[in-house]
This record gives structure tokens, sequence and C-alpha cells, in this order.
């Protein structure tokens, strides 16, 4: 007979490992699948320092190491293998991967979501490095510093307004001629003394001169200008990583996964944690919060199932 799981964790970043760290505590025999490293989206983080418990800050990739040893120490068990499909129509939950399909009576996914981006020369070897995705994440290396933020959506907003307490100089860049964002962001970015519009323009490519010297943009009417900066913030969105799962689980219209604060999912046994599922703060700590409700809502089904 194949392997049933008490539970299956799709995920190894901070929802994952703290549902597989509270589920395997609680005696459940745990199984994480990660595609790459412990962590997730933080690994690309250099510093973090708004996790409680490390006063100094931790990297990232350590913080995610950690995390794994600590639910790997009560037992879990960790794949590294990409996810092809899944089946969760029975009362056992299938798996499908690239090594194999694994079984479980309970599904927790917590495969996050990644920031979409740009699509220009040295993004991917400048991100961490000049280039990033998360301004609360990396933005104090910026004080006193010149940034520019790429968007024009609530989230591009809520950088600038963020950046601009911290950096000597703003750019928010926006390829249409007004900002997307609620009116409630707007007028207090129009406020602040040290932010300027850049509309009309898209970035091109990025000066990299063994470090971001600036960017390259160009306007719809064809003109093309430098501006010099230390830093770029890309706010254009996040992708949720649901792709694999088909037509299995109930999303919202942006593609994330509808689970409420029990991170029950429309499907009995499966829940969703972290960056995946529809909610208002995307950030370490309410991911590792929802890996938690998730352990404890998959331990109930299990004990009733």
């Amino acid at each position: 007979m194949e392997h049933i799981y008490d539970v299956i964790i799709i995920g190894g970043g901070p929802a994952g490992y703290t549902a597989a760290l509270y589920a395997a505590r609680a005696g459940l025999d745990t199984l994480i699948i990660e595609k790459m490293a412990p962590g997730g989206q933080m690994t690309l983080t250099g510093d973090i320092d708004n996790y409680p418990g490390f006063d100094e800050g931790i990297d990232g990739f350590t913080l995610g190491m950690k995390m794994q040893q600590g639910a790997e120490k009560f037992g879990a068990k960790t794949e590294y293998t990409e996810i092809i499909s899944v089946d969760f129509s029975e009362k056992i939950k299938h798996v499908t991967t690239y090594d194999g399909t694994r079984h479980a009576k309970a599904i927790i996914i917590a495969a996050g979501a990644h920031p979409k981006k740009l699509g220009i020369p040295d993004e991917e070897e400048l991100t961490g490095m000049g280039v990033h995705y998360c301004a609360h994440c990396d933005g104090r290396f910026y004080k006193g510093k010149t940034v520019a933020v790429i968007g024009g959506g609530n989230s591009a907003v809520a950088d600038a307004l963020y950046l601009a307490r911290l950096a000597k100089k703003v750019y928010l860049v926006h390829r249409r001629d007004t900002l997307r964002a609620e009116k409630i962001y707007q007028k207090p970015l129009s406020e602040a003394e040290n932010v300027e519009f850049v509309f009309n323009s898209t970035v091109n490519s990025i000066i990299n001169d063994n470090g971001i010297k600036g960017i390259v943009v160009s306007s719809n009417d064809g003109k093309v200008k430098e501006i010099e900066c230390d830093g770029i913030f890309v706010s254009i969105g996040r992708q949720p990583s649901t792709g694999f799962l088909g037509n299995e689980i109930e999303l919202d219209s942006n593609g994330y996964i509808i689970a409420d604060e029990t991170t029950k999912t429309n499907i009995d046994g499966v829940f969703a944690a972290g960056d995946i599922r529809t909610k208002a703060l995307r950030q370490v700590i309410t991911a590792a919060a929802d890996g938690a409700v998730a352990a404890h809502y998959a331990e109930k089904y299990n004990s009733q199932n």
C-alpha cells in the first residue's frame, strides 16, 4: 500500500514551515513539498528586521533554514520537487510531482505568491542588490538615498509613501497619466515634497555599473531619459502560485485562493495559508500566523474524519 500522510503541506516558506511545526508537534505525519529552498520569497530579503525575536535582524535564507530545522526536529519531512497536478475530489487527496504521487488526508496549500517582474536586462542579477520587491523589507537600506518606485496601484503608492519617510528622493514611475491607486492614498503622496512623479513612462533598462546607478525610461511620446537612483522598488502586482491547482480550488478575481481567517477553502480538508490566500497584509509574520491556524484546523479535520 502507498503511504498516506496525515497532512501534506505545499510550499516551504514561513506559512508552510510554521504549519509543519505545529502539525508535527501535534503528532501528525507531515510532509512538506518545496520546489526550491526553505524560506520561499523571504530568501530574497537580505535582512529581515520586522520579525519578532531577532533584535539585530536576520537574513531571509537563515530564517528559512531555522524554520525548516524547527519543523523537522519534531518529525516533519521535506521533499524537494515540483508539483504537476493535484486531485482533491476524494477523501484521500493526491498530489502528483515529478517524483511520483503523494497521498494525504489533509492538504495545506502554502505555495505563496511571487512579485511580477519588469522583464528588463539585469533585473534578475540585481535582485536583492538594488532591485527590490518589498519596500517594508528593504527600504531601510536607502535612508538618505534616492530610489525609484515602479507602479501606480495601491501597493506602489503605499511603498512610495513609506520610502518617502526614509529616502532623500523618491521617483514614482507609472505607465499611465494618472495613478490607479485609491484617492485616499494619493493625497498624502502628492503632499510629500521629496516625491516626483514620472507619468506616461516605462522602464527600459537599468544603469548597471557594478551596482545600480539609475534607470532609463521612455515616455509615451518616444522621449528617453535617464534617472539617477540608488535602488529600484518594483510594485506592479503579485502573481499567486496557483497554476498547479487547475480548477480544484475556488479563486478570487486576482487568482488568490478564497479562504477566511480559518484558512479553510471550499473543499473539506484543504486549507490555504500565507500569501496565496486572499488577505489584507502579506508579510512573514502574517504567513507564519496562517500556518499555525491551518495546522490547527488540519488536526481538527483529521480527528473528525
